[in-house]
């Protein structure tokens, strides 16, 4: 074996006995249990909303408008008489597929041009993070109502780009951060050396001891998905009419407050509350893990 091998060998493997003890760190730690548990809750809700909603989420009886929580409606009746649980269960598939969809996209674009930047540096790195600052000076929501106004403003696919392109100069920066640090280390060197090509070294030697920051950026920016989803939703764009989606139902009911109907709005605003601080709870717990 040649010294550089053994160099990256022996690299290797001190990184992973690291990693599997702050794995282990990390699935002890209550906060991270916790915020799994309330994600799981709304994961399950999502994949099995048909079987779990007791009446149809759609279902309009005006002869129980507006009626309080009891026996038969666990949550209340909105402001036309559908089912308020049934809704929250069902508006959880769409707000976690769009937020997971919009997240995915800004973590795989993010993290390609942080890779790249990082290690490529000069002019190459200084042109594309200005036009990324530009990009991530102007805030999320201002930008999707923008772009929605201009094209289809119900359309959730163009939601779902919107956001994502909006975030990925957030995780370029993070990453390109942590691929600054990781390109100066000797098994960077060695793979030089072994005259591996930049793909190579990019996505086999770096992007592995880069995924804690990765993994890190994405669920804070799933966090923020949520609510900017929940926020577009509420002023009336980014999803389809009549969607079960949180923050429509909290759009529709919230007036109501004012006549002591609180359900039809507190409940929704609670399933976005509790959905959000489930993963924060996660991406604080690894960011501890992980002395991110």
């Amino acid at each position: 074996m040649t010294d550089t091998s053994a160099l990256r060998a022996a690299s290797v493997a001190e990184r992973k006995r690291i990693r599997k003890e702050r794995i282990a760190q990390l699935r002890r730690n209550p906060a991270f249990i916790f915020g799994s548990l309330l994600l799981s809750v709304w994961i399950i809700c999502a994949i099995f909303g048909e079987l779990l909603a007791p009446k149809d989420p759609g279902f309009v009886d005006v002869l129980v408008v507006n009626k309080p929580p009891s026996n038969e409606y666990w949550f209340g009746t909105d402001n036309i008489g559908r089912d308020v649980f049934s809704r929250i269960i069902a508006g959880a598939r769409p707000i976690l597929i769009m937020a997971t969809a919009s997240t995915v996209m800004a973590t795989i674009l993010g993290s390609s041009l942080g890779l790249l930047t990082g290690y490529l540096k000069g002019r190459f790195d200084v042109i594309t993070m200005r036009i990324l600052d530009a990009i991530n000076a102007l805030p999320v929501i201002v930008i999707a109502l923008l772009a929605l106004a201009a094209l289809d403003g119900q359309s959730e696919a163009i939601t779902v780009l919107i956001i994502g392109f909006v975030f990925t100069p957030i995780i370029a920066r993070t990453v390109r951060a942590a691929v600054l640090n990781e390109a100066e280390l000797d098994y960077v060197a060695a793979a030089k050396l072994r005259t591996e090509k930049m793909p190579h070294i990019l996505f086999v030697e770096i992007l592995p001891n880069v995924l804690p920051p990765i993994i890190v950026e994405f669920t804070i920016r799933l966090g923020y998905a949520v609510f900017a989803i929940a926020t577009l939703s509420f002023l009336g764009v980014g999803v389809e009419l009549g969607s079960p989606n949180w923050g429509s139902q909290v759009a529709e009911n919230y007036s109501g407050i004012f006549g002591k109907i609180w359900w039809s709005t507190i409940f929704p605003a609670g399933a976005i509350a509790t959905l959000a601080i489930g993963i924060n709870l996660i991406a604080d717990s690894i960011m501890e893990a992980f002395e991110i």
